[in-house]
């Protein structure tokens, strides 16, 4: 993991897991301690899906550039389709309150979208390498001209 990657991962989950957390103690106060349990499951469920998307864009970035802004957009559709087909998977589970487990989906999930553009917005990120060796290159080409 790079580091600029490392540096936005906490400034995304700590408001995701918040807000989970507020979506278990509202569930838990109208659906019992079945609604908490969904809340609570759900959260996991998108941390641990956007976490790997997370990894799969950098897995992608590293080995494939030309390729990345696609594998981005594809990714994020795969993504909340996973979730989608996860409220589907669990809609009549006993374990714990099918509602309040899709609704603390979407909310976890737009949570998570909103902090990663929020972090990478407020990422001081280099879309140019200061020290490139053709950069230096080019430096010296033009100034012996």
């Amino acid at each position: 993991m790079q580091s600029n990657d490392a540096r936005t991962l906490v400034p995304i989950v700590v408001p995701t897991v918040a807000a989970g957390a507020i979506a278990a103690v509202v569930s838990g106060i109208v659906a019992g301690g079945e609604g908490a349990i969904g809340a609570v499951v759900a959260t996991a469920v998108v941390c641990l899906f956007m976490g790997l998307g997370i990894l799969g864009l950098q897995f992608a970035a590293k080995h494939f550039p030309h390729l990345f802004q696609a594998m981005g957009l594809v990714l994020y559709v795969v993504q909340l389709l996973v979730l989608f087909a996860f409220v589907a998977v669990f809609k009549d589970t006993t374990l714990f309150n099918p509602k309040t487990f899709a609704a603390t989906i979407i909310v976890a999930a737009v949570v998570w979208v909103a902090a990663q553009a929020r972090a990478h917005l407020k990422a001081k990120i280099f879309y140019v390498d200061p020290d490139s060796s053709d950069a230096t290159k080019n430096d010296k080409s033009g100034s012996s001209s």
